[in-house]
């Protein structure tokens, strides 16, 4: 079982790339974002690898994190109606601190934008992840709470009002969740929603 390669980039194509390993090519598919961030041709390059094996197929597929590929494997093993190719598709569109966020808030249009995801689909990554999206939120794990709470509906009424005024002036969720949590750390606990949202208009402005 292959878990990680570390080699020279041979090429990239639309959905896949070869590294060469002392003269033995592994072809990688991709999630976009994964590709895009590769280094030219004939560098040296790192990914983390997911082994498919079938009774007809090897695949192997590539990922710039360690976290990225936690998420691919979450989708394929949780999700039903999620293969690879959608997972993929999630992943070139999400990055997984979107991802984990978007499932906290039970964002399931951004959860959507990916292609080949329609709102049903969307609805049951929402539904199976959210329990695990905090253990895989990454850059997102200081807000993960707040936001499940919004997604919920159990958040304190200042902190869902506060969040709600700043979606109503045309902020996304994640934004504004990530713009009041910042501001309760400066006006602690029990500061109410006006003070939140002028010092979340603060955060935002910087």
């Amino acid at each position: 079982m292959i878990g990680k390669l570390r080699g020279t980039l041979d090429e990239i194509d639309e959905d896949h790339c070869t590294i060469d390993v002392h003269g033995v090519g592994y072809v990688a598919y991709c999630s976009s974002r994964t590709l895009a961030h590769l280094p030219g041709s004939g560098e040296a390059a790192t990914l983390f690898i997911e082994t498919y094996v079938r009774e007809d197929m090897i695949r192997l597929y590539g990922f710039e994190s360690a976290l990225e590929r936690e998420w691919f494997r979450l989708l394929m093993n949780n999700v039903q109606g999620v293969g690879a190719k959608v997972a993929l598709a999630i992943l070139s569109t999400l990055a997984p601190a979107d991802l984990a966020n978007a499932i906290a808030l039970r964002d399931i249009a951004t959860v959507s934008r990916a292609p080949g995801v329609g709102k049903k689909v969307a609805e049951r990554i929402v539904t199976e992840l959210k329990n695990k999206a905090p253990a895989f939120a990454g850059a997102a794990s200081g807000t993960i709470g707040l936001k499940q709470e919004l997604g919920e509906g159990v958040a304190p009424a200042p902190i869902a009002d506060a969040v709600s005024a700043l979606v109503n002036l045309g902020y996304s969720r994640d934004i504004a969740a990530n713009a009041v949590a910042a501001a309760l750390k400066s006006a602690g606990e029990g500061a109410d929603s006006s003070k939140l949202i002028r010092l979340g208009l603060k955060e935002l402005a910087r």
